[in-house]
């Protein structure tokens, strides 16, 4: 496995293996994503919506003047997504580094 490094502006969920993975540091805390199908991502990192790894649909990244990016994780931007077991959507705290490893 190698990692990029440079730190990534952002990227597309289409454009990564299965079976990569991301480090994404946000302003609050540190989340790690395993790509797995499509939309469908494992998501760890956060104390209460996925202490350890869930599996979840990503929605996107919005940004703050509204925009919405769908399949998109991008730096500047929070992440969205919705639990599959439960069906609540999060939406985090903006993203300022985005690692991909594959």
């Amino acid at each position: 496995m190698t990692e990029t490094a440079e730190l990534l502006e952002g990227v597309y969920l289409s454009s990564l293996h299965s079976g990569s993975a991301i480090d994404l540091e946000t302003k609050s805390r540190h989340y790690r994503i395993e790509c797995l199908e499509r939309d469908r991502i494992r998501i760890s990192g956060h104390p209460q919506w996925c202490p350890a790894p869930v599996l979840v649909r990503l929605h996107g990244s919005q940004g703050g003047s509204g925009e919405f990016k769908a399949g998109f994780i991008g730096r500047g931007m929070r992440l969205v997504f919705q639990r599959l077991d439960n069906h609540i959507a999060v939406t985090t705290s903006e993203i300022t580094d985005i690692r991909v490893v594959d």
